[in-house]
């Protein structure tokens, strides 16, 4: 991820994407905190020396990033943005990563109680991958890329600003804040632009497909008046109280300020198109990048946080979409169907019966299985999110490029809800089998509850309340697919082929991310393996290759979660027996936080041999 994704998407939206991840998950370094006299330290118990360090190590991180405060319902720094692709920025998060450890290394983990050792193994992790990150090395192929389709800010701010993101619009300085923060969005876009040239010069260029990408989704929200754009929401939802002077006033002053993100994305544009997309690498793959192949192994690790290379993913994607298309061929025998799996993955894709017949019927079936989620979820969790699960489909600007479906966290009092995104965009594509899959992996008890009950566990420092690894979350929203053979959601045969779908989407991405970034595969190629193993619509298809070209490895750390928590899950029942209970162990792999799978499954042994004492 480069600097711009981090520090700025990241910690705001998630936006967990089918999953995309405010919600790719990367971890952020956390700026340096003021050292404490010896004697007051030496006065301290391990505990809150631990806890102290971990508060300062936050409120430093929020001033240097004040969209993670925003997102939180923290307007202290609301006013801004962040210095993002600046060396001075760099340097701080740098110095602040290293001091960080000296103070953590300080402090005697054997002193700790257990989950006290766990906190400190995390926050120990990640300032060591932050360090990983700002490497000249590193930041010279990954900040020169500042900006692609599917993470780049251009996509994210217009929602943000749009009065239903997580900018407030309440009081008047609230609309303010807005304005100012619109100032610094057309100078982030010039330093975007100043990076971009910085990579044309060394010769690190991102791809053409991606920058086009880019360049059309300007186009989209250029062509639209601002009065019609998302940012004009908070403009026609002025608070009651406001007096017809300061709505007078705020609206010329925000059009005002409308005005200079609209040039800046104007100026992005035309240097896209007209000096970086002739110079734009038509290969797709980081392995065709200079630099790129070191760049993938180094990632591949920071996604799934586990030392694995692009040989053995590989590999292991061929073999669990092998296994996965046994389980399709039996679902094909069980309905009857005359002919090769290609061809019922066909009639899949075209059959009336299996087509959304309006975008409100979309709605309205997303809507009935969160409520037969929602009647099953007491007998697998004891402990479920004080937030609510809002259902919206994708706004109409942003729907084409996004994945089918995505989770935008909500706020730990529960006071703005989380919500799990739809796609409704070119309905003739898509299918309804796999609904009931992608509401279990970005609701509930997917992204939902991992994400609400890690913000809503006071008792966790803020990093992993707040923080994570995209190997845990998304292992985590997999696994809980697999939780509707349990419920017995899965008993209709083409429901199960829907999730068996959806588990092979999840597989074919080790064979196709590897492929793309390591092998030299090609986007076409890429397309015609995915169609050739699912059901899936090539819209979807398109969409997701699209998506691994974009931001490479992110998706590689799916199954290798979800593989991993099943493994744990496994010994748990072996070692226990008759005293398992599925509720008490997943509460074991929630109550904590998105953990490095490392740290998760020595917490998980941990407590199998309490059970067993």
């Amino acid at each position: 991820m480069t600097a711009i994704r981090v520090a700025l998407l990241a910690a705001a939206a998630l936006p967990l994407a089918a999953c995309a991840t405010t919600g790719n998950i990367q971890h952020q370094a956390a700026p340096a905190v003021e050292t404490t006299p010896a004697a007051s330290a030496t006065a301290q118990s391990p505990h809150d020396r631990l806890f102290a360090l971990f508060a300062a190590a936050d409120e430093a991180m929020l001033k240097l990033n004040p969209i993670a405060a925003i997102s939180r319902g923290d307007l202290r720094y609301a006013d801004r943005l962040s210095d993002a692709l600046t060396p001075e920025y760099n340097a701080a998060l740098k110095a602040n990563a290293q001091s960080n450890l000296a103070a953590l290394e300080a402090i005697d983990r054997a002193s700790l109680n257990p989950t006290d050792q766990i906190a400190w193994d995390v926050f120990a992790y990640n300032q060591r991958q932050a360090l990983k990150g700002l490497t000249p090395e590193r930041l010279a192929l990954t900040e020169v890329r500042p900006v692609d389709h599917f993470f780049g800010f251009h996509t994210f701010y217009p929602t943000f600003s749009s009065g239903k993101g997580a900018a407030p619009f309440k009081t008047v300085k609230d609309y303010e804040n807005a304005m100012s923060r619109h100032r610094e969005y057309a100078k982030l876009t010039d330093r975007a632009i100043a990076k971009f040239r910085e990579g044309m010069a060394s010769g690190v260029l991102e791809t053409r497909l991606t920058i086009a990408n880019v360049i059309s989704q300007l186009d989209t929200q250029i062509a639209l008046p601002a009065e019609q754009s998302p940012f004009w929401g908070p403009i026609t939802a002025f608070p009651a109280d406001f007096s017809a002077a300061d709505k007078a006033r705020l609206t010329e002053e925000y059009r005002a300020s409308l005005a200079e993100v609209y040039a800046a994305n104007t100026r992005l544009r035309d240097f896209l198109k007209a000096e970086y997309l002739p110079l734009a690498r038509t290969t797709v793959g980081l392995s065709q990048m200079k630099g790129g192949t070191e760049l993938y192994a180094a990632m591949i690790e920071n996604s799934t946080t586990l030392p694995l290379t692009a040989n053995y993913l590989h590999e292991l994607g061929l073999n669990e979409v092998a296994r996965i298309r046994q389980g399709m061929e039996q679902v094909k025998e069980e309905v009857g169907f005359k002919g090769t799996l290609a061809q019922f993955f066909d009639f899949i894709r075209t059959d009336p019966q299996f087509k959304p017949k309006s975008r409100e019927a979309l709605t309205q079936g997303y809507y009935e299985i969160g409520r037969t989620v929602d009647a099953l979820v007491p007998q697998y969790f004891s402990v479920v999110p004080k937030t609510p699960l809002e259902i919206r489909p994708y706004e109409p600007f942003r729907e084409r490029f996004q994945a089918g479906g995505s989770y935008e966290a909500g706020t730990p009092d529960g006071s703005r809800p989380g919500v799990f995104y739809f796609n409704a965009y070119d309905l003739p594509s898509r299918t309804t089998p796999g609904m009931t899959t992608l509401y279990l992996h970005e609701g509930a008890p997917g992204h939902h509850f991992q994400i609400s009950l890690a913000r809503e566990n006071e008792a966790l420092p803020a990093f992993m309340r707040f923080g994570g690894n995209t190997a845990y979350a998304e292992g985590w929203a997999l696994y809980a697919e697999t939780l509707g053979y349990e419920m017995g959601l899965f008993k209709d045969p083409y429901q199960r082929q829907g999730t068996l779908d959806d588990e092979m989407l999840r597989a074919m991405r080790l064979v196709v991310d590897t492929g793309i970034h390591a092998k030299g595969w090609s986007r076409e190629k890429a397309i015609d393996y995915m169609l050739a193993n699912s059901a899936m619509g090539r819209t979807d298809a398109t969409a997701e290759v699209e998506r691994y070209i974009a931001i490479p490895t992110q998706a590689l750390a799916y199954k290798v979660g979800a593989l991993k928590i099943q493994e744990l899950r496994k010994k748990a029942e072996t070692a226990l027996g008759s005293r398992f209970d599925i509720r008490a162990f997943h509460d074991q792999v929630l109550s904590t936080g998105a953990l490095p799978l490392p740290v998760l499954e020595a917490k998980i042994d941990r407590w199998i041999a309490q059970q067993r004492s």
